[in-house]
């Protein structure tokens, strides 16, 4: 997959000027009151390859995210100054990342939830290798899954799942086939469709 860090950064930018337009919302979520939060879409290479890096959700009693695959981040804080400033305090906080060692590109889609957060992802540079520090609390381990591979649509479908907060009542997710043992899907993996089909759009 050709990445050009100058086309994601205007490409990006396009979408911010049209992002009612560019983002729907996903199906069968409600608009109502939204929580604000912020994720970093670390981007790296390695050994020639571009990768996306994700984390691995440390299981907690009583959160239906933990143990999932995710995009280092968190709900927006009073004193962040703006949702950039969550996803890079959150993933201080969960890898490690010094905020000024990730050189931002830009703001992808936006999406809500169904736990009725509005989530808006941050796209990074992230050198590497980098030395991570990882807070067991929060996050068990991290996955580096190619961009070559994201992109392939032999490797994800749309499956009904039933909603959690309408029992009955069946949403279509996007999942990702296994990558080293772990399933992709949800939230961050529609945040990953958006992300590959923004930075291909002008192409």
């Amino acid at each position: 997959m050709d990445i050009q860090t100058d086309r994601i950064r205007k490409a990006l930018a396009l979408v911010n000027e049209q992002e009612n337009q560019a983002c729907p919302p996903l199906p069968g979520i409600e608009s109502g009151r939204k929580l604000p939060a912020g994720v970093l879409i670390p981007l790296l290479q390695e050994a020639g390859s571009w990768k996306i890096l994700f984390i691995k959700r440390t299981l907690q009693q009583h959160d239906r995210h933990s143990g999932q695959i995710a995009f280092p981040g968190g709900r927006a804080e009073p004193g962040d100054q703006g949702l950039l400033q969550t996803a890079l305090r959150e993933a201080s906080e969960e890898i490690g990342l010094a905020p000024g060692d990730i050189r931002i590109l830009g703001r992808s889609c936006s999406i809500t939830t169904v736990t009725d957060y509005e989530v808006s992802p941050f796209v990074g540079l992230l050198p590497w290798p980098y030395p991570l520090i990882l807070s067991p609390q929060e996050v068990e381990k991290t996955i580096l899954i190619p961009l070559d591979w994201l992109n392939d649509p032999n490797n994800r479908e749309i499956k009904a799942w039933q909603s959690p907060k309408e029992p009955g009542k069946d949403l279509p997710v996007i999942f990702y086939n296994a990558y080293e043992g772990e399933i992709l899907w949800g939230a961050t993996a529609r945040i990953v469709v958006d992300f590959l089909e923004i930075i291909q759009g002008d192409s």
